[in-house]
Protein backbone atom coordinates (compact mmCIF):
# COMPACT_ATOMS: atom_id res chain seq x y z
CA UNK A 1 0.00 0.00 0.00
CA UNK A 2 1.24 3.50 -0.62
CA UNK A 3 2.25 5.98 1.50
CA UNK A 4 -0.28 8.76 0.04
CA UNK A 5 -2.92 8.26 -2.35
CA UNK A 6 -2.67 9.56 -5.77
CA UNK A 7 -6.08 11.46 -5.34
CA UNK A 8 -4.24 12.74 -2.35
CA UNK A 9 -1.59 14.54 -4.80
CA UNK A 10 -4.61 15.51 -7.20
CA UNK A 11 -6.66 17.37 -4.26
CA UNK A 12 -2.93 18.53 -3.02
CA UNK A 13 -2.20 20.05 -6.31
CA UNK A 14 1.08 18.04 -6.84
CA UNK A 15 0.55 17.93 -10.17
CA UNK A 16 1.16 21.16 -11.55
CA UNK A 17 4.69 21.71 -12.39
CA UNK A 18 6.82 25.03 -13.98
CA UNK A 19 5.82 27.15 -16.93
CA UNK A 20 7.28 25.46 -19.88
CA UNK A 21 9.85 27.96 -20.26
CA UNK A 22 11.41 27.16 -17.27
CA UNK A 23 12.12 23.44 -16.96
CA UNK A 24 14.64 21.11 -16.72
CA UNK A 25 15.58 18.63 -19.50
CA UNK A 26 16.21 16.27 -16.58
CA UNK A 27 12.91 16.26 -15.58
CA UNK A 28 11.69 14.96 -18.64
CA UNK A 29 10.37 11.85 -17.37
CA UNK A 30 8.35 12.60 -14.80
CA UNK A 31 6.05 15.24 -17.29
CA UNK A 32 2.75 13.71 -18.23
CA UNK A 33 2.11 16.00 -20.70
CA UNK A 34 1.53 20.41 -21.07
CA UNK A 35 -1.33 22.28 -20.45
CA UNK A 36 -1.92 25.99 -20.77
CA UNK A 37 2.39 26.27 -20.70
CA UNK A 38 2.38 24.61 -17.37
CA UNK A 39 4.12 21.23 -17.48
CA UNK A 40 1.37 18.23 -15.91
CA UNK A 41 3.55 15.81 -13.46
CA UNK A 42 2.90 12.23 -13.61
CA UNK A 43 1.57 11.22 -10.75
CA UNK A 44 1.59 7.18 -10.83
CA UNK A 45 5.78 7.63 -11.19
CA UNK A 46 5.13 10.40 -7.94
CA UNK A 47 3.73 8.06 -6.11
CA UNK A 48 6.08 5.44 -6.57
CA UNK A 49 9.12 7.79 -5.95
CA UNK A 50 7.64 8.53 -2.59
CA UNK A 51 7.29 5.48 -1.85
CA UNK A 52 10.92 4.51 -2.66
CA UNK A 53 12.11 8.03 -0.72
CA UNK A 54 9.38 6.83 2.30
CA UNK A 55 11.08 3.33 2.25
CA UNK A 56 14.82 4.67 2.27
CA UNK A 57 14.17 7.32 5.09
CA UNK A 58 12.73 4.62 7.11
CA UNK A 59 16.02 2.36 6.67
CA UNK A 60 18.16 5.03 7.52
CA UNK A 61 16.20 6.19 10.63
CA UNK A 62 15.66 2.03 11.30
CA UNK A 63 19.85 1.72 11.51
CA UNK A 64 19.96 4.75 13.85
CA UNK A 65 21.17 6.80 10.63
CA UNK A 66 20.94 10.78 10.33
CA UNK A 67 18.24 12.45 8.63
CA UNK A 68 18.56 16.01 7.57
CA UNK A 69 14.87 17.86 6.57
CA UNK A 70 15.28 20.43 4.58
CA UNK A 71 12.68 23.03 4.02
CA UNK A 72 13.23 26.44 3.37
CA UNK A 73 9.55 27.97 2.16
CA UNK A 74 7.30 29.85 4.20
CA UNK A 75 4.81 27.05 4.34
CA UNK A 76 7.47 24.08 5.23
CA UNK A 77 9.07 25.85 7.95
CA UNK A 78 7.39 25.36 10.96
CA UNK A 79 6.08 21.68 10.30
CA UNK A 80 10.08 20.53 9.28
CA UNK A 81 10.91 22.10 12.90
CA UNK A 82 8.68 20.25 14.51
CA UNK A 83 9.18 17.11 12.77
CA UNK A 84 12.53 17.11 12.86
CA UNK A 85 13.16 17.76 16.91
CA UNK A 86 10.38 15.59 17.56
CA UNK A 87 12.70 12.48 15.70
CA UNK A 88 15.59 14.30 17.24
CA UNK A 89 17.33 14.81 14.17
CA UNK A 90 18.79 17.75 12.27
CA UNK A 91 17.19 20.68 10.32
CA UNK A 92 17.19 23.71 7.50
CA UNK A 93 14.24 25.86 7.57
CA UNK A 94 16.00 29.55 6.89
CA UNK A 95 18.18 29.85 4.24
CA UNK A 96 20.12 27.06 2.06
CA UNK A 97 23.93 27.87 2.70
CA UNK A 98 25.53 27.45 -0.53
CA UNK A 99 28.10 24.50 0.07
CA UNK A 100 26.45 23.27 3.07
CA UNK A 101 27.27 19.43 1.84
CA UNK A 102 29.84 20.56 -0.69
CA UNK A 103 32.14 22.98 0.74
CA UNK A 104 31.73 21.82 4.54
CA UNK A 105 35.48 22.90 5.34
CA UNK A 106 34.34 26.84 4.61
CA UNK A 107 31.29 26.09 6.86
CA UNK A 108 33.37 24.42 9.36
CA UNK A 109 35.64 27.92 10.03
CA UNK A 110 32.63 29.99 10.18
CA UNK A 111 31.27 27.85 12.94
CA UNK A 112 34.72 28.18 14.39
CA UNK A 113 34.64 32.01 14.24
CA UNK A 114 30.80 31.74 15.67
CA UNK A 115 32.63 30.17 18.59
CA UNK A 116 35.11 32.48 18.85
CA UNK A 117 32.94 35.39 19.04
CA UNK A 118 30.94 33.61 21.59
CA UNK A 119 33.85 32.53 23.92
CA UNK A 120 35.39 36.08 23.90
CA UNK A 121 31.77 37.45 24.92
CA UNK A 122 31.89 35.02 27.58
CA UNK A 123 35.39 35.85 28.78
CA UNK A 124 34.52 39.70 28.87
CA UNK A 125 36.77 40.28 26.12
CA UNK A 126 34.22 42.68 24.25
CA UNK A 127 34.62 45.21 27.26
CA UNK A 128 38.22 45.52 26.06
CA UNK A 129 37.61 46.19 22.41
CA UNK A 130 36.53 49.58 21.16
CA UNK A 131 32.53 49.83 20.80
CA UNK A 132 32.87 50.00 17.45
CA UNK A 133 34.73 46.73 16.92
CA UNK A 134 31.58 45.26 19.62
CA UNK A 135 29.39 46.30 17.24
CA UNK A 136 30.93 44.49 14.04
CA UNK A 137 31.39 41.73 16.14
CA UNK A 138 28.05 41.36 17.35
CA UNK A 139 26.66 42.07 13.98
CA UNK A 140 28.92 38.68 12.05
CA UNK A 141 27.62 37.04 15.48
CA UNK A 142 23.86 37.43 14.70
CA UNK A 143 24.33 36.94 10.88
CA UNK A 144 26.33 33.94 11.59
CA UNK A 145 23.66 32.62 14.29
CA UNK A 146 20.79 33.15 11.67
CA UNK A 147 22.08 31.61 8.89
CA UNK A 148 24.23 28.46 10.60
Amino acid sequence: MSVISMKQLLEAGVHFGHQTRRWNPKMREYIFTERNGIYIIDLQKTVKKIDEAYNFVRDVAMDNGTVLFVGTKKQAQESIEQEAKRCEMFFVNQRWLGGLLTNFKTIQSRIAKLREIERMEENGDFDLLPKKEVVKLKYIQDKLEKNL
